[in-house]
């Protein structure tokens, strides 16, 4: 089964104190259905398209764990913390 990532790249934080309420319940959300940090960073080089921006990847032993996670009352409690403090590119994808 191939492994699943989350991407997620920060266009503009426009609230600081909602983005860490956010990331006090996304964690905890995250982890507990399984899905491990792997990257947690402002981009060190960008290059075609690519901004300057802070990005976050998640592993997941299956798409169907990454869309569980995403679904799941803690992950939506944390996007409801987040509340439009910040403009998020999120991608769900399958590994190869």
């Amino acid at each position: 089964m191939a492994k699943a990532y989350w991407i997620s790249c920060y266009r503009q934080v426009t609230d600081p104190a909602k983005l860490g309420a956010y990331a006090k319940l996304a964690g905890p959300a995250i982890e507990g259905r399984g899905g491990r940090f792997l990257a947690r960073a402002v981009a060190t080089a960008a290059f075609e398209s690519g901004q300057m921006e802070r990005t976050v990847i998640i592993e997941f032993d299956s798409l169907e764990q990454a869309l569980a996670a995403h679904a799941s009352p803690e992950y939506q409690a944390a996007l409801a913390a987040l509340g439009g403090g910040a403009v998020r590119d999120l991608r769900i994808v399958s590994g190869v």
